[in-house]
């Protein structure tokens, strides 16, 4: 759930998504998570079952298992193993002829979906974009729509899996482009982007920015270690624009950072790229949300930190992050009345 908006986006770029399964495990809880959102944006599923090679591979209970719980049919269903190769090219034929093809005006204003971004130490920032309407080429001025930010395309091109430069992006190719971006905070998953000038008047549907929810304390073993945090955060910042972190110091732990994040799996993300490439020991706070406060003068903030409490004779009230969540639970594991 960490990445789930990252997800939505993805999805919302594309006609249609290969749900793989694996064929002795069977439907799973992120599987359904992530078909549910398939089927939301409307795209034809093209259902594989991976690992048929496995002695334990139950192919026809898991196709039955799948029109049970999640209602596809699976009568076209992709049998594969990735590890030996079997099967690879009936998906590549099954992507052809099942799912359908992009649609777009060539001739419209520019119109284009931001996937994701990333931080190239040669190029900068590097954004992955899918192209709804118009055309896109190198000497073109964009606008984010979401930032207002312009800024001239340096090279567009796609990947295959290398970097290939390309004359134009234009409907319903995804492809990258660069831009002279000093930092992946300035390009934000699910932003429209438009040619700054005649371009499109209305963004794409759906975008929002990332929004920290869970947040602790980093703080090194050795306090000797605070330049070296320092910097480990700054370089990772430049390529996880939904991490955010802030210096605060605390009267037993010394010189630390509180620090942002989409959920516990995040953190735990953050916390071993920190240890393992540039070798920190950290001593991590326990993790909290953000809490509002009503105070009794009738004045209301936002608590990040536990340190930043208030008396409690000047609260009126404390309101904390809920979520409306959907179980759902094979009847085996049911209690019988």
């Amino acid at each position: 759930m960490d990445f789930a908006y990252e997800v939505s986006r993805s999805l919302a770029a594309v006609e249609g998504s290969l749900l793989v399964v694996d064929a002795s495990q069977g439907v799973e809880a992120q599987t359904l998570a992530n078909v549910y959102q398939a089927i939301d944006n409307d795209h034809d599923i093209v259902t594989v079952l991976n690992k048929v090679d496995l002695p334990a591979a139950e192919p026809d209970r898991i196709k039955e298992q799948i029109e049970d719980v999640i209602g596809l049919d699976t009568s076209d269903s992709v049998m594969i193993s990735a590890k030996t190769g079997l099967g690879i090219p009936d998906v590549l034929e099954a992507i052809v002829k099942q799912l359908p093809a992009p649609v777009g005006n060539p001739d419209g204003p520019l119109k284009a979906m931001l996937v994701d971004s990333w931080y190239d130490t040669y190029l900068g920032v590097m954004v992955l974009i899918r192209v709804i309407d118009g055309e896109l080429k190198k000497g073109d001025t964009i606008k984010m729509m979401g930032t207002g930010a312009v800024y001239p395309v340096d090279r567009v091109g796609v990947m295959t899996p290398a970097f290939v430069a390309t004359d134009r992006l234009g409907p319903g190719e995804i492809g990258v482009l660069t831009a002279s971006i000093k930092e992946v905070a300035d390009t934000r998953v699910g932003d429209t982007i438009t040619h700054d000038k005649k371009g499109c008047t209305e963004a794409l549907p759906g975008f929002k920015p990332a929004q920290p929810v869970v947040f602790c304390g980093l703080f090194p073993v050795d306090a000797n270690d605070f330049e070296d945090l320092r910097s480990a955060m700054g370089k990772l910042r430049l390529n996880d624009a939904s991490f955010s972190y802030e210096m605060e110091t605390s009267a037993a732990l010394g010189f630390g950072f509180r620090c942002g994040f989409l959920g516990l799996l995040h953190l735990e993300i953050i916390q071993e790229r920190l240890s393992r490439e540039f070798n920190l020991e950290l001593i991590a706070t326990a993790p909290s949300v953000v809490y509002e406060m009503e105070m009794t003068d009738g004045s209301q903030f936002e608590m990040h930190n536990p340190a930043d409490m208030p008396d409690v004779v000047k609260i009126k009230e404390i309101r904390e992050p809920w979520i409306r969540a959907n179980i759902m639970t094979p009847d085996e594991y049911l209690a019988q009345s």
